[in-house]
């Protein structure tokens, strides 16, 4: 009797144990993220990672499926399982690094907000076009128009397009014969309203407080110190462009006012601020995966912050109702405050777990170590960091898969040649002295900071500089170089070099050879309005550059050629030394006397070496000792 009373018992049990599990298998079918009968899956075409998997918490990839978890999941479900954190590539990229216009403020971005809702028919939303972008700015918040079309520009380069499109749009811009054509074609271009106005405000970053200038926080110099992350991975006086810890705190300290930029009017109080009763639109949270992506489980696939937030299980934390179609406006606050943690994929992430590289050597009676580190082996593509420091007296040459769409910094590096031949994100390099820098193709932007006497060699779609001195930027690039405060005696000279893969390299870019602006400047800043700063290098100083290293690939001269005056002081040169070989061997000299003057021409070129520098970058291209060889990487 015992046994048959324990039987039923276990069987009742078990019944109840399937009821339980088999209702929760279709709710997750019925919300589609059930792996059976699941046709988003099947119109993918992919499997999808289940979120109760258990794997390294810091491999990550990026996904934009619909969530999958599994039914035991959803009984373990709580606030903490779901990790957000602020993007990077917008602050580092998308945040030009000046004080930004004063009526960016909140009191005018709201009303921006606003205005656009109001004329969404007119071609303001939900994408905003270039002439009603023009007209708010020009007309609304006094802005000039050079300024409006970068701030447009800049936004634009952040998103994603395939190299054929931007391609495409180059050939557009180029083939246009006039101002009127050009801006024909410019007002058929449009961004997201909602994303463009976040955009917008995280301009924010690089605003001077004279709060905090009084207390020693931060003081209003072009050489002035703010916050970021060295080596070590603590917080030092750097760029805030790359201090993912800024960038946090940023959006934590004005998430209030984002998520209020996001809302529709008719969601705003008299004095336009959100009540308890505010409702936010999926539109709204989609835009702000601009700035916000996250995991949930710590898995290693990474989802921007819509996807998560319309994940059904978090409805009860953020606030979304099936009957409204939106979110509460304090609920989903207060989620994202409590989700908001640090980046996996921030520069701190990066000096603190990520892989150290040994690419430089130690140089002899120097205390100063070189410092290289990156986060490829980890992360997804995107998000490729690497950050390099202290590199003294040495060439460093890299074309790397580590390096392949990544966001570079060079930080601190003294009397160096390096060369980072492979397609890039970004790079930024400062704080540098006396060095020379070979870069590939860089699919947004170059931008300087703090350096002295540096040499810039590259392509790229954006080159911004600051606090710069005696620098020489020979470039190719479809936009204005951007010449932002205090920077002093600034060479601009057409790109003059190649190798083997550059072509390549500039095809998956999405980089062109036209239109080609190396030589139109833009003072961007007040301050700026003196052109003396900066000077196109006279065609008789210019001389081409060679990349020594040998490399498969079918490029064998400069990408565009070179500008006509510049090839015909090239031209000239080459006919002087023709004309002196010829003088030489018509001389007549005996064999003693051409050992002498072969003795004299090399000690010549010798002093000439020394009293360049060239002598050391010479030296420097000696292979190392076999013990000494730098890393693959």
């Amino acid at each position: 009797m015992a046994l048959w009373c324990w039987w039923g018992l276990a069987r009742q049990r078990l019944a109840g144990l399937l009821a339980a599990v088999g209702q929760c298998a279709c709710v997750v079918t019925a919300c589609g993220w059930g792996e059976s009968g699941d046709s988003n899956a099947a119109r993918s075409g992919g499997s999808r990672p289940c979120l109760g998997e258990a794997r390294p918490a810091r491999i990550y990839k990026e996904g934009s499926s619909p969530l999958v978890v599994e039914s035991s999941e959803l009984v373990k479900m709580d606030q903490s399982m779901v990790r957000l954190w602020v993007k990077t590539e917008p602050f580092i990229v998308g945040a030009l690094q000046i004080p930004p216009p004063s009526k960016f403020s909140m009191h005018y971005l709201r009303k921006m907000s606003t205005y656009v809702r109001m004329r969404a028919s007119e071609g303001c939303y939900p994408r905003l076009f270039w002439p009603m972008w023009r007209h708010i700015a020009c007309g609304k918040l006094q802005l000039a128009k050079d300024l409006a079309w970068l701030y447009f520009e800049i936004f634009d380069s952040l998103v994603d397009r395939t190299p054929e499109e931007r391609l495409e749009w180059a050939e557009v811009v180029s083939s246009c014969t006039s101002e009127e054509e050009l801006e024909k074609q410019r007002n058929k271009l449009s961004v997201d309203t909602l994303q463009f106005l976040l955009f917008l405000y995280i301009q924010q970053l690089n605003k001077i407080s004279l709060r905090t200038s009084l207390i020693g926080e931060e003081w209003p110099s072009p050489r002035d110190k703010s916050q970021s992350a060295n080596l070590t991975g603590k917080s030092t006086c750097q760029n805030k462009n790359w201090n993912d810890y800024t960038h946090q705190a940023f959006v934590q300290n004005h998430l209030l006012d984002l998520l209020e930029l996001l809302l529709d009017p008719d969601q705003l109080s008299a004095s336009s601020h959100s009540t308890h009763s505010s409702l936010v639109s999926p539109e709204a949270v989609r835009a702000l995966s601009f700035l916000i992506e996250g995991t949930v489980n710590k898995t290693r696939t990474v989802h921007p912050l819509h996807e998560l937030a319309l994940w059904q299980p978090l409805y009860v934390k953020n606030g979304y109702s099936k009957i409204t179609k939106a979110f509460s406006f304090p609920k989903l606050e207060v989620w994202l405050r409590a989700c908001l943690t640090g980046s996996p994929f921030g520069t701190s992430a990066c000096l603190k777990s990520g892989k150290k590289l040994a690419w430089a050597q130690q140089v002899e009676g120097t205390t100063k170590r070189a410092k290289i580190a990156c986060n490829a082996h980890m992360v997804p593509e995107v998000h490729r960091m690497v950050v390099m420091s202290q590199v003294y007296k040495q060439t460093l040459a890299k074309s790397s898969d580590t390096l392949v769409g990544a966001h570079v910094k060079i930080h601190r590096c003294n009397e160096s040649f390096i060369y980072l031949l492979s397609p890039l994100r970004s790079v930024t390099i400062e704080k540098c002295r006396n060095s020379t820098f070979v870069l590939g193709p860089v699919q947004t932007a170059i931008h300087l900071h703090s350096c002295d006497n540096v040499k810039v060699i590259g392509i790229c779609y954006h080159l911004s500089i600051s606090s710069t001195t005696s620098c020489t930027f020979n470039i190719l690039t479809p936009t204005h170089p951007l010449i932002l405060l205090g920077n002093q005696a600034v060479t601009f000279a057409p790109y003059h070099t190649h190798y083997p893969m550059l072509e390549d390299h500039m095809a998956q870019m999405g980089l062109a050879t036209v239109p080609n602006y190396w030589d139109s400047p833009m003072l961007v800043c007040k301050e700026n309005s003196d052109a003396s700063v900066f000077r196109l290098l006279p065609p008789n100083e210019f001389y081409t550059f060679v990349i020594p290293f040998e490399m498969e690939g079918d490029t064998t001269e400069t990408p565009g050629g070179l500008p006509h005056a510049y090839q015909k002081a090239l031209s000239q040169r080459e006919q002087k030394i023709q004309v002196w070989q010829k003088t030489v061997k018509e001389a007549g000299l005996t064999k003693d006397q051409r050992k002498q003057f072969q003795v004299l021409v090399e000690n010549k070129f010798y002093e000439w070496l020394i009293h360049t520098g060239h002598r050391q970058q010479l030296d420097s291209l000696v292979p190392p000792a076999a013990g000494s060889k730098q890393a693959a990487g």
